[in-house]
């Protein structure tokens, strides 16, 4: 279980990864890089830096390339803020929860779709039931029946 000290250090490690890669990473390989999530080993020693890379898989392999080139940088960039005796190593690991949340939300809005059409399950012709109900309630002067009571 985390302590509140390994949670105050994985986000503020989040924090500074998101924002470095962001604005000062220079790297053009470092393209549609979203920080999801950081965890911190109980030693302080490692952390795990879980990322969302959008684009085809030769684009996400490129940004990941590049992120592990930028892993000094961004590891000097992590030890001017949290300013602890022992920098945390960075490990980017690749995070599919948003593709497959993404997926998930297509097949929802799929099967919602296919269940506002029609389905036509067998071609066997369907005999239609005359409504008696309207029948009987015009015979009584009911006003959705079609015959309207007058008013004295």
């Amino acid at each position: 279980m985390p302590t509140h000290r390994s949670l105050r250090m994985a986000e503020a490690i989040r924090e500074v990864v998101a924002t470095t890669i962001l604005f000062d990473v220079a790297d053009p390989r470092v393209r549609s890089v979203t920080v999801l999530r950081v965890e911190v080993s109980a030693d302080l020693k490692n952390a795990t830096v879980y990322v969302s890379i959008m684009g085809t898989e030769a684009e996400r392999a490129q940004a990941f390339n590049g992120l592990n080139h930028a892993t000094g940088f961004l590891q000097a960039r992590v030890a001017a803020r949290l300013q602890t005796r022992f920098t945390p190593v960075l490990k980017f690991k690749h995070d599919e929860s948003v593709k497959k949340s993404v997926e998930m939300a297509r097949l929802i809005e799929e099967a919602l779709a296919s269940d506002q059409r029609p389905q036509m399950a067998s071609s066997e012709p369907v005999a239609v039931v005359p409504d008696e109900s309207a029948a009987c309630k015009s015979a009584r002067g009911h006003p959705a029946g079609g015959s309207i009571p007058e008013s004295s």
